[in-house]
């Protein structure tokens, strides 16, 4: 026990880097193990859109949205999204798609909506990207995005 102490003191940030790694390793597990919602690849999210009234939200910002979206999906951008929660509401009982342009803001979206009391919510894994450049999945563009992108002839 004494070399082990000896070997703390002496190496003391080894020691602490062991530690940091040591409880973000658990706090990661926590978290995968009690997470209440799922990831579904982007051709899984076809599937339940195809199936049910499923509702799309896009947590990008406007000016993201815009340049391309997911067919009828909804804009709440994630800094905004418990205040525009009232406007779904009376989808807690229905299958809630999240997407980002990449799929790291759709998890923080999941767990706010989880705690907000929504049943069946799923995160599309690898986001817009993986939606448009590796499924090659239709994506709708805005009109004034249309515009800003048609060469003028």
């Amino acid at each position: 026990m004494d070399r082990y102490l000896e070997f703390i003191l002496n190496h003391y940030i080894l020691s602490l880097a062991l530690a940091v790694v040591t409880y973000l390793l658990i706090q990661e597990l926590f978290d995968v193990a009690f997470k209440k919602f799922a990831s579904v690849s982007p051709l899984l999210a076809v599937t339940k859109m195809n199936d049910s009234d499923t509702i799309v939200i896009d947590v990008r910002e406007p000016h993201e949205f815009i340049t391309s979206h997911i067919e009828q999906a909804i804009n709440m951008p994630l800094g905004k999204l418990t205040e525009e929660l009232q406007k779904i509401t009376t989808h807690k009982n229905k299958p809630v798609l999240i997407s980002c342009q990449t799929g790291t803001r759709s998890a923080s979206a999941a767990k706010l909506l989880t705690k907000a009391g929504f049943e069946q919510v799923f995160v599309i894994i690898g986001g817009i990207q993986a939606w448009e450049k590796d499924y090659k999945l239709p994506v709708k563009i805005t009109s004034k995005q249309k515009n800003k992108i048609t060469p003028s002839t």
